[in-house]
């Protein structure tokens, strides 16, 4: 059995008068649907790292913290069924974080030299996000 790629996901909340999720979209490729932050872990980087430097990468936050582990996703990746395992996390941006902003990838992944629109969402979401990616949301709106 071929193992599955690792990989986390980020909920990045802020909390004003409602919670509200950081999300993005690929400018100029509307096809990608909505995201939230999320990618491979490196050889030798555990979860949590991975799961700030994805968030730092994808956005350009650094000034977020992880609240807690929610969930682990064994599902194959939507194109090309390979096997991967994705572990979700709940992390807390500050309040004074900017609403919207636009972001360039500078990275050594695939990513590298994408521009994301990156904004605050209220939740819950009224659309759905790319990938099956809201599948454990109502996890921290319970």
């Amino acid at each position: 059995m071929e193992q599955p790629r690792i990989r986390v996901a980020a909920y990045v909340i802020r909390h004003r008068t409602v919670a509200e999720l950081l999300v993005f979209d690929h400018v100029g490729m509307p096809e990608a649907g909505t995201q939230i932050p999320a990618g491979g872990v490196h050889s030798g980087e555990d979860l949590e790292q991975a799961v700030l430097r994805e968030v730092a990468e994808e956005t350009g936050l650094f000034d977020v913290s992880v609240v807690n582990q929610i969930a682990v996703e064994d599902r194959p990746h939507p194109l090309t069924r390979q096997p991967r395992r994705t572990t979700f996390f709940h992390l807390r941006a500050m309040p004074d974080t900017a609403d919207a902003w636009i972001h360039r990838v500078d990275s050594d992944g695939d990513d590298h030299g994408l521009t994301f629109a990156c904004r605050f969402s209220a939740l819950p979401l009224d659309i759905p996000l790319a990938d099956h990616q809201d599948a454990w949301l109502a996890k921290i709106l319970s």
